[in-house]
């Protein structure tokens, strides 16, 4: 980290750095990245931070859309994270995926950027309904942590800690984490990044009653009503839920400023 703290953060990514499940569309949205930013204020107040997430992108959008942008903006620190919107779709591949993830990794830390990504939880442990998708999460992982340390990238590791699996982290459509989720995800990479700070992300939340059988059974309907429909509906139209969206914080702003209402 520079003596005086980084000067300049650039977030690239989807709905989770863009900040999906903390906060709202109307009131704005925090999210992790939002909180990292945060972090990284208390040792620099003179950080300036962007945001270029758009939910929906997959990594060769990402890629396409978000890295020039970035490397324009020089930041001397940047987080990628990418890669679920193309774990979920019918067709993917892994190496492609990752392709963009290297590209992405290669590219900003020639510049001379601190660059940090995050490893994707199974979502299988989050909901029962995405066990076809778990030999996706393992060939992605793997992926990423093999370009990470191609590039000196510090890694997030999501699958290390079985607290991350715990549904109270999650928002009800199991695919965003919550308020509580994203603080421990700005937590995990604060930690990655080498910040002082302790590991209390890493512990599990107080223990809950389990559902029974049934109980369960019916949350899974629910689930499949609410969000599994709609967005299976989205795909058959070729739709993404960021279609005529933009980042919320395209310029590097100092921490507080709200350009998207999310501080």
């Amino acid at each position: 980290m520079p003596v005086d703290g980084y000067l300049r953060y650039v977030a690239l990514g989807d709905s989770q750095t863009e900040g999906v499940g903390d906060g709202d569309d109307v009131s704005g949205l925090r999210g992790w990245a939002d909180r990292l930013a945060e972090r990284l204020a208390m040792d620099n107040p003179d950080l300036r931070y962007a945001n270029l997430a758009v939910r929906g992108r997959q990594a060769g959008q990402i890629r396409a859309e978000q890295l020039a942008p970035a490397i324009a903006l020089r930041p001397d620190l940047a987080t990628v994270v990418a890669g679920m919107n193309d774990v979920l779709r019918p067709r993917f591949d892994a190496d492609e995926v990752v392709g963009h993830l290297d590209a992405m990794f290669a590219a900003l830390t020639a510049q001379g950027a601190r660059v940090a990504t995050c490893t994707f939880p199974d979502l299988a442990r989050i909901t029962p309904l995405a066990r076809p998708i778990a030999p996706r999460l393992l060939a992605l992982n793997a992926g990423i942590w093999e370009a990470a340390r191609r590039h000196g990238v510090a890694v997030a590791d999501a699958t290390r800690y079985p607290v991350v699996n715990d549904p109270r982290l999650w928002s009800s459509d199991r695919l965003h984490a919550n308020s509580l989720g994203h603080a421990r995800i700005a937590a995990a990479v604060a930690h990655a990044l080498g910040l002082p700070g302790d590991d209390e992300w890493t512990r599990p939340l107080p223990g809950a009653p389990a559902a029974s059988r049934l109980r369960a059974a019916e949350a899974e309907l629910r689930w499949a009503g609410s969000f599994l429909g709609p967005w299976l509906v989205r795909r058959v139209r070729g739709r993404s839920s960021g279609d005529g969206r933009s980042a919320k914080r395209p310029t590097p702003l100092p921490v507080g400023t709200a350009a998207g209402k999310p501080f």
